[in-house]
């Protein structure tokens, strides 16, 4: 099956290509992500979805088109990616100790058809501790993902509490949900 992955990341790719049976091609999507911060937290993550995955589709209506946009929501606050290590590192002190939600949107669309849905987990961080926050800092990786950090990083793990639903779509792409998208389309 051919499928257009309307985004960058290659955390996504990865986990769209682990299905197997693909055939799948990167094209970005490059729309504004930041005029929505109105909408409630699952709206945003499946309108950003959605429209990510509508302006690929637009130029690509005979292939299956996949968007998604994750969002990490703590005390109904939205953090997006970190614009500078100040920043990341208040969003440590925000999230650490306590539980947040990352949220996932996607979106398939084909000729015929339009599914969107989104998936959620519960991440606790352990109390904050500087020195893996500082370490992690100095990594770079904090400043293209959702909240600052990727679960998936190892100089993270000893800062991981719990999770609590589906892994992979803290990494980015909910794989279960996906599947469940793609045998609807």
């Amino acid at each position: 099956m051919n499928i257009i992955l309307a985004s960058a990341s290659p955390r996504r790719l990865e986990l769209l290509s682990s299905l197997g049976d693909l055939h799948i091609t990167v094209i970005p999507s490059n729309i504004k992500e930041d005029e929505l911060d109105t909408l409630e937290p699952c709206v945003l993550a499946t309108t950003l979805a959605f429209k990510k995955a509508k302006a690929v589709h637009e130029k690509n209506r005979d292939t299956l088109v996949l968007g998604a946009d994750t969002i990490v929501v703590i005390n109904d606050e939205v953090l997006g990616k970190p614009k500078d290590e100040a920043e990341a590192k208040e969003f440590f002190k925000k999230l650490c100790g306590r539980p947040h939600e990352v949220i996932t949107g996607v979106a398939l669309l084909s000729k015929e058809n339009i599914l969107v849905n989104h998936d959620v987990t519960i991440v606790t961080f352990k109390p904050y501790d500087e020195r893996i926050v500082s370490n992690y800092l100095k990594t770079n990786k904090p400043f293209d993902k959702a909240g600052g950090y990727g679960i998936q990083d190892e100089e993270l793990k000893n800062l991981i509490d719990s999770v609590d639903g589906d892994l992979t779509n803290v990494i980015g792409l909910p794989l279960n949900l996906v599947k469940e998208m793609i045998r609807g389309i």
